[in-house]
């Protein structure tokens, strides 16, 4: 009975401990770090301040509407951070370090911003153009340079990011610092299903400054699928009117596209559209049943995906695609080509008949000869295609500047094989396998989007030269209005430091990078962004 005594006193001993905390945050967030982290940065213990309702950004050379509503963007983030307002109620002016401080410099009035290029208003941010800037932050001079508008654009981002509280609790500081900075790979995206449930222009536009906020540059608009097709089209007005949710008020009209195109361009981030065939096709068929295949084998009035065998098929794609062409500024389309489900053309004795006649040997095949026929529309309207990785498995002859968009990961590393095949074959690639942001865990699940690593495939330098990027995707079954933000951020912020920064062959330090991700939350937060909390307890002032 002693025994037993001890033993149940031994185990309550044990889970007493399990639970023993110790008070405060779990990460203490870092002062003044980048998000993502710069390609190289030398961080003085040397500071200066800055008085944020005063301070100015100076343009050396000729302007433009991009870059002068930049400079306003983020001169109006720096004035508006919680110190500045704070002090505006306690006092007129912000209080300066101490002047026994020796790190303490003096104050920052302005940076200057050296732009090499002259800056356009007619361009837009396009595939593989110059991000790179250098910044400095000295006692002769404060500068930000870039050979283009859209390098400043990310300079702009960082020095808003190296400015901090103080310890005297009273003054925002900026450590004299030197970047040298540019992204590791050219794509850097975000991928939003607006189908499965509608997404409103407020939180696409939250959502496009986050991205900002990120350096990401790509936002993959899978606009239409199965469950609704709200994109209205001036050609066929009839798709919006009887295939989405509600067609006044769940619904994208060209203007609406068109100010979300210009809001990207003017944060440096490209706007590529997706219109995914032959499957996740239903909502097309409530106003178009002759475009898909009919399955009433497998259910009265269902239909499968769309019917390859018919010219009209084809006629009505290059029309919808026409008007897609003059609408989308970037020259590139995804075109999908994923999860084609065949029972349904297997049933269809005159898709059957076709394949004979075609010589086409199995559905795998078939796709791909539809595939093909739309690559080649696209191609005809000066559109460069993405696809699926499907679409390359299946065996299409994909043009040289066709990307292939890699997203399977059924076997947890399965997406290194297909990365090989697709590398190898001297395709262009995209990464989004591990990356999947629909796919939920508790807290702190940015780890394992972290130490996802997208040229570990076991290519070679000539293939891993091929990986363009990746983005990070947020289907939306689970995710509206109310939440899609806060899903997406911060855990986005993980892929988007992975494609920006340098290669670090070094298991990251993830206490490190926690640290800095809670401040950046913090950071988001301020500027309205709705970021969840990244791991674990904490607070944000």
């Amino acid at each position: 009975m002693k025994g037993f005594a001890l033993l149940i006193f031994a185990l309550g001993s044990i889970c007493v401990e399990a639970y023993i905390v110790n008070p405060g945050p779990k990460y203490v967030a870092t002062k003044g770090a980048v998000w993502p982290k710069p390609q190289e940065q030398e961080l003085f213990e040397t500071f200066f301040t800055i008085n944020p309702a005063a301070f100015k950004f100076v343009v050396d050379s000729s302007t433009c509407n991009i870059l002068y509503n930049a400079v306003r963007r983020y001169e109006e983030i720096i004035s508006n951070q919680r110190l500045s307002k704070l002090k505006k109620k306690q006092s007129k002016h912000i209080v300066a370090a101490p002047d026994d401080d020796d790190r303490y410099l003096g104050q920052i009035d302005q940076v200057q911003i050296s732009l090499n290029e002259i800056c356009d208003d007619t361009s837009y941010p396009a595939f593989q153009a110059d991000e790179s800037y250098s910044l400095n932050i000295a006692i002769e001079e404060s500068t930000i340079t870039a050979r283009t508008v859209w390098g400043v654009l990310r300079g702009l981002e960082t020095f808003s990011q190296l400015l901090y509280t103080g310890e005297d609790g009273s003054s925002t500081r900026v450590n004299a610092t030197k970047i040298r900075d540019f992204p590791r790979f050219p794509v850097r995206g975000l991928l939003l299903d607006t189908s499965r449930h509608f997404i409103h222009l407020a939180q696409i536009y939250q959502l496009l400054d986050a991205m900002a906020y990120n350096k990401l540059n790509v936002f993959h608009w899978h606009i239409v699928d199965d469950q609704s097709f709200p994109y209205v089209s001036m050609k066929f007005p009839e798709l919006s009117e009887l295939g989405a949710y509600n067609s006044v008020e769940f619904v994208y009209a060209p203007d609406d596209i068109k100010a979300v195109i210009e809001y990207a361009r003017q944060r440096g981030v490209r706007v590529i559209p997706e219109f995914d065939t032959p499957g996740h096709t239903r909502s097309w068929g409530v106003s178009h049943p002759e475009l898909l295949t009919p399955c009433d084998d497998i259910e009265e009035g269902s239909f499968g995906p769309m019917d390859p065998t018919k010219d009209s098929t084809y006629s009505f794609i290059k029309e919808l695609f026409s008007e897609l062409r003059a609408l989308f500024i970037d020259p590139f389309i995804h075109l999908g080509g994923d999860e084609v489900d065949f029972d349904c053309w297997e049933l269809d004795a005159s898709i059957s008949s076709f394949m004979t006649r075609e010589n086409i040997r199995n559905y795998s095949g078939l796709e791909g000869y539809y595939i093909q026929k739309v690559i080649d529309i696209a191609d005809e309207l000066n559109f460069n295609s993405i696809v699926w990785e499907e679409v390359f498995n299946n065996g299409v002859k994909l043009p040289n500047e066709t990307i292939v968009h890699v997203w399977r990961d059924w076997e947890g590393n399965y997406w290194n094989d297909t990365m090989r095949s697709v590398t190898k074959a001297g395709k262009k690639a995209l990464l989004s396998a591990c990356w999947y942001l629909d796919h939920l865990s508790t807290g702190g699940d940015w780890e394992k989007f972290y130490q996802c690593e997208p040229t570990n495939f076991g290519g070679t330098p000539e293939q891993v030269s091929l990986l363009l990027g990746g983005e990070a995707c947020m289907w939306s079954e689970v995710v509206n209005d109310y939440n899609v933000v806060q899903r997406i951020f911060p855990r986005a912020s993980a892929p988007a430091e992975k494609l920006w920064s340098a290669y670090d062959a070094a298991e990251p330090d993830l206490d490190e990078v926690a640290r800095r991700l809670e401040e950046h939350v913090c950071r988001m937060n301020a500027r309205g962004i709705p970021a969840q909390p990244p791991t674990a307890a904490g607070f944000c002032l």
